[in-house]
């Protein structure tokens, strides 16, 4: 036997001894002795439940050679019953393997150093030790371990559910339809507060632009306000961030737009975000600007990042 190969097995394994009895499993074994005369290789314990899986534990009494066990006991937890399983399975379990040491009344508990957690599939059905215990140890009276021929196996494990939420943030960065243009008619005659656009979608959120047309203080600082408006925050976990330009056109010259640039994450108690002084009303109105013709302004609105959440 290669004494390196027997360190890194030991090193791999955790042995503590503990007082309160394994949480799924014990297997109680009257006559060990005439077990192993019958020249069984491998005893399957009967199937137990546990976290929702049907298990069951393999023990190799003069240890599972194949695996380089020899001179030990071999012990497996093993998953049976998955033919109801879908095609593509797996199952991640920590588990523990114990062994009674009935004068101490004690459980020596074997598990993974490092606390592995194991992937149960359709072709790795089992994980366990190979060399969970030497026979010189087990077979010693004063261990404990094999009493008036009788020895308590245990097992205890614990399933780690994939059913885990996910989220998938993804910065997009000039979306597709990032452009969204609002044609505000006979802005001079508007006698509300706050006006809204039509509902734009840009990716997978839809957007509305809001204007103040006497600015947001109702004409105290004689300034028109512009907003982006975020229509999906609903629910008070929803996010989105937008980095985005609010432009108000020239329509003479089609080069001179006034134009800001903002960025927000916009939640429910902060759906809104923009520019309350977007510019003076007065050099809103100044015809030789081109920004308002005809009593009409054009007032676009341009996501140059968004954040998309799955």
């Amino acid at each position: 036997m290669d004494p390196k190969a027997n360190l890194a097995d030991e090193l791999a394994i955790k042995r503590t001894k503990r007082h309160f009895r394994p949480a799924h499993y014990l297997l109680k074994i009257q006559s060990y002795s005439l077990l192993c005369d019958t020249g069984v290789e491998k005893y399957d314990s009967s199937v137990f439940e546990a976290k929702g899986h049907k298990w069951r534990l393999s023990i190799y009494p003069k240890g599972n050679e194949k695996m380089n066990g020899s001179g030990h006991i071999s012990i497996y937890l093993a998953i049976v019953d998955t033919e109801k399983y879908t095609l593509g399975w797996e199952i991640y379990v920590s588990f523990k393997l114990f062994l009674f040491d009935q004068i101490q009344d004690k459980f020596l508990t074997i598990q993974d150093f490092d606390g592995v957690v194991r992937r149960f599939h359709d072709i790795k059905t089992e994980w366990g030790f190979h060399k969970f215990l030497d026979l010189k140890s087990f077979e010693d009276f004063s261990q404990g371990y094999l009493v008036n021929d009788c020895c308590v196996f245990g097992a205890e494990l614990f399933v780690h559910e994939r059913n885990a939420k996910r989220e998938f943030l993804t910065m997009i960065r000039e979306p597709l339809n990032r452009t969204m243009t609002w044609k505000i008619e006979n802005f001079l005659s508007l006698d509300k507060v706050t006006y809204y656009s039509r509902i734009f979608q840009v990716g997978d959120v839809k957007w509305k632009l809001l204007v103040y047309p006497k600015g947001i203080y109702n004409g105290e600082i004689k300034a028109i306000s512009l907003y982006l408006f975020c229509c999906d925050c609903v629910l008070p976990e929803q996010k989105f961030f937008a980095e985005f330009k609010i432009r108000i056109k020239d329509q003479i010259n089609m080069k001179n737009h006034v134009e800001k640039t903002g960025k927000h994450w916009f939640t429910t108690s902060s759906n809104e975000w923009g520019f309350p002084h977007f510019m003076p009303l007065k050099d809103l109105q100044d015809a030789c600007k081109g920004l308002l013709m005809n009593d009409a302004l054009i007032v676009e609105g341009e996501i140059i990042v968004v954040s998309n959440v799955k």
